[in-house]
């Protein structure tokens, strides 16, 4: 008897989670969710994208094609005719003064969604990945990474102190507070930036203590107008406007974190984020979903990075103030997924805990004691579980969603990549300059400031750069504006770069540091491939590239070095040793299982033709 046809397709998405973790974790019996599933249907290490990045793999998955068919190709991207560095992950145009900005999605090519919308098969997809600004589908969408803060930045919070010399770090405001001890100080929240006159629009607030001990009240004219925050704690959200215009403002939430309140203040506010109810630019699709989805489960974060992990790289916030942050984010994300799944009578279901991922990029050092970034630092034997701790977590979240599976779903739980240490960096820029590939202009030298950005390139003597964290650009003749190299070199000049760069050693550690490097032509295919970096670099893991040369800058001294930063995890390495996690409810063929069978596989579930452009194939057995 063939069993019941499919109606329901459920796909949680654990981002990052590592299966060299997962599975001792699942032999020792510490993940009883995802065990029942690999008992039924078997466990795949599921191959990943080159580069294996967030942006990049959820968009393959969503669309069944690799990156050359979809355009992502990094977290960054630069214009090639100004050699501008801006987002990977979506644009703003202004095609006409008169006209508001309009967000443009830097992820294209053909979603499963939108081939079930075509085929009449709604679908409820939440905080999927290069899907802002939001696609139109039958269904509901709500954005995921790639919504920008209200500033828009990936993640731009504040700093609050009486300290006249304090200087700000990555991504961050310090604005110094006149403290007495004493009475009401006045302040303000920095919003927007005009895009006229790049002055930023302000929210005036007041920092009053209150009569109990550690406790600050701030007064503001948005909701609630006085909002208690304690010491040591995440507040709730305050939730804020500022005027834009005659006819325009914009709405934000913002949380607070009181550091400390005598003798002086010390406040860090979180990056402000659209305000659900009344997002700046539309965040979900329908542009109401979003609001009701608010009215449902509480307001939560919308910007693209929940997590707040600039704040414990300036050393802000500390690494249990974080976690503590992410509590809140899984609470969050359970609540929409709960709320949803109880709704949901057939089509396809999506939901995205990221938080593993972040966990995982600020906490990993704790699980290996000589990592360059824990020198000097005391050791913090309760943080060095924490990772396990959320891997835990999301096997409660696929016990959560099995309450919600019948015979006519399929459940796919997966990880986009896996993860693994990151202690040394490799200056790419600087070795493009040693090896006579890339100049800088007279009278600079490596490690200036000016060097930064691109900005101290001298282009006229410039054959190839560095920026990003996936690879490396020729600078072409009629594509780069001041490009040197011309078309018909540049096929044998990416291969030379290749051969060049694969196999550089770290001497310091003994070992490889760059795997291989590959020239675009033997990695990507498809309408988009010609964006992709010239040269694919896949380091070894325990290196990455530097972020120096991520940001297109050529430091100086040696070539490789310690990551101290306490973003001490990464997967940006050869995507064949960081591949993910799938598992399914039902049998599936797991030789080969790939990010871009995905998106087939959900199709033939309901029945439906995978799109012709897609490369994958169904992973039914």
């Amino acid at each position: 008897m063939s069993s019941p046809a499919i109606r329901k397709v459920i796909v949680i998405g654990l981002d990052g989670l590592e299966p060299s973790l997962v599975e001792p974790m699942l032999a020792r019996g510490e993940l009883p969710h995802l065990a029942r599933l690999a008992e039924e249907a078997g466990l795949a290490r599921v191959a990943t994208t080159a580069p294996a990045q967030t942006p990049v793999a959820w968009s393959t998955f969503a669309t069944g094609v690799n990156p050359g068919g979809h355009g992502v190709f990094d977290f960054l991207r630069r214009d090639p005719k100004t050699y501008r560095i801006d987002s990977g992950l979506n644009h703003y145009e202004q095609k006409n003064p008169l006209l508001p900005p309009k967000a443009v999605n830097q992820r294209r090519g053909t979603t499963v969604w939108d081939l079930l919308s075509a085929a009449g098969v709604p679908s409820t997809i939440l905080r999927c990945p290069c899907s802002y600004p939001p696609d139109r589908l039958r269904g509901s969408l709500l954005a995921g990474m790639g919504v920008p803060d209200l500033r828009g930045g990936f993640g731009t919070s504040t700093y609050y102190t009486a300290d006249p010399d304090s200087r700000a770090g990555e991504s961050e405001h310090v604005v110094t507070l006149v403290d007495d001890g004493r009475g009401p100080i006045a302040t303000r929240l920095i919003g927007p930036r005009n895009p006229k006159t790049r002055a930023d629009h302000h929210a005036e607030i007041q920092l009053v203590r209150a009569a109990e001990p550690g406790v600050l009240t701030i007064r503001s004219a948005g909701e609630p107008r006085e909002l208690l925050v304690r010491e040591g704690e995440w507040s709730g959200w305050l939730k804020v406007k500022f005027k834009l215009g005659p006819l325009q403002s914009a709405h934000g939430v913002v949380r607070f974190l009181l550091i400390r309140r005598d003798p002086t203040i010390v406040l860090y506010a979180s990056p402000i984020n659209f305000d659900p109810s009344a997002p700046l630019f539309p965040i979900s699709s329908p542009p109401e979903f979003a609001r009701k989805l608010a009215e449902g489960v509480g307001r939560f974060h919308t910007a693209g990075f929940v997590e707040d992990h600039n704040g414990v790289i300036n050393e802000r916030i500390s690494e249990e103030q974080f976690l503590a942050q992410c509590d809140d984010a899984w609470r969050e994300r359970r609540a929409m997924m709960e709320h949803e799944l109880g709704r949901l009578d057939s089509g396809l279901f999506y939901c995205l805990f990221d938080t593993p991922d972040r966990v995982q990029h600020m906490l990993w050092r704790f699980r290996e004691p000589e990592h360059p970034a824990n020198r000097g630092r005391p050791e913090a034997p309760a943080l060095a579980a924490a990772i396990e701790d959320h891997y835990r977590r999301g096997d409660a979240v696929v016990g959560q969603t099995l309450d919600h599976v019948d015979d006519r779903t399929l459940l796919i739980v997966l990880s986009d990549h896996g993860f693994s240490s990151f202690q040394r960096q490799f200056h790419l820029n600087s070795w493009l300059l040693r090896e006579g590939l890339l100049a800088l202009k007279p009278g600079l030298a490596p490690g200036q400031a000016a060097g930064e950005f691109l900005h101290g390139i001298d282009w006229e003597n410039t054959q190839a750069y560095a920026m990003g964290l996936s690879g490396l650009f020729l600078n072409l003749q009629g594509r780069e504006g001041r490009g040197i190299v011309r078309p018909e070199d540049a096929a044998s000049l990416r291969r030379a770069i290749a051969e060049k760069l694969g196999g550089v050693r770290d001497d310091d550690r003994g070992r490889v540091a760059v795997r291989s490097a590959r020239p675009r032509e033997s990695v990507y295919s498809g309408p988009h491939a010609d964006e992709a970096p010239d040269v694919i670099v896949d380091y070894a893991p325990g290196h990455r590239v530097s972020w120096s040369s991520s940001m297109g800058g050529v430091a100086d001294g040696p070539l490789h070095e310690d990551n101290v930063k306490k973003w001490s995890g990464d997967h940006c390495i050869d995507p064949a040793a960081t591949p993910g996690v799938l598992l399914m409810n039902r049998p599936f063929r797991r030789e080969g299982a790939s990010l871009v069978d995905l998106a087939p596989t959900i199709l033939d579930a309901f029945g439906v033709e995978k799109g012709p452009l897609m490369e994958g194939s169904t992973l039914k057995p």
